[in-house]
């Protein structure tokens, strides 16, 4: 194994760093996991999810339970940001630009896209990719044109049915203000 490679780590700690795949594949697992966790609780409690439905709200208990994966996710999400950027010789500091809106885009396309120190930096030897990272990394990047790809699908055709339906409604609004009512016909 070459010696500047780094090839035990856990990817849960802010030490070390990650590459573009690494970062990619670990945030698409926080994906799956947020996704079990909010299935699993539509499993295993469906009358708090009905209480959503019905109009009286959710309880506290599943109010508190989306809060602590919120949190999960975000502390993760911000891990996993801070490896990327010691990937990048950055400080970790620079997740904090995640809390700026638009300029958060552009930086997450910055960190997902730009090519790491292949050599020692500042935060230590570069980290190998494992093998179900590579997989997971690449299954990420080609589902963000086909989702983008899937989003305008959906977005075109409902964007045409809602002026479609504007239209009919606007039409028959000024009918009905055209047509005379029967207390001003006589």
């Amino acid at each position: 194994m070459n010696n500047n490679i780094q090839s035990s780590d856990s990817g849960l700690s802010a030490n070390g760093r990650f590459g573009r795949l690494s970062y990619l594949a670990w945030n698409m697992l926080l994906g799956f996991f947020v996704m079990f966790c909010c299935v699993l609780i539509a499993i295993i409690m469906p009358s708090m999810m009905a209480n959503m439905t019905s109009g009286t709200g959710p309880s506290i208990g599943l109010i508190l339970f989306f809060i602590l994966i919120y949190a999960v996710m975000l502390y993760f999400i911000v891990i996993f940001t801070i490896r990327r950027l010691h990937d990048l010789n950055k400080s970790g500091w620079l997740s904090l630009i995640f809390l700026i809106p638009v300029i958060s885009l552009f930086f997450w396309i910055y960190i997902s896209c730009a090519k790491g120190d292949e050599r020692r930096n500042n935060y230590g030897q570069p980290r190998e990719t494992r093998g179900w990272e590579k997989v997971l990394g690449w299954i990420y990047i080609i589902m963000i044109p086909l989702s983008l790809i899937l989003t305008v699908a959906v977005a075109i055709p409902a964007y045409q049915s809602y002026v479609k339906n504007t239209e009919a409604l606007r039409m028959q609004l000024e009918q009905m203000q055209l047509e005379p009512t029967a207390e001003y016909s006589e």
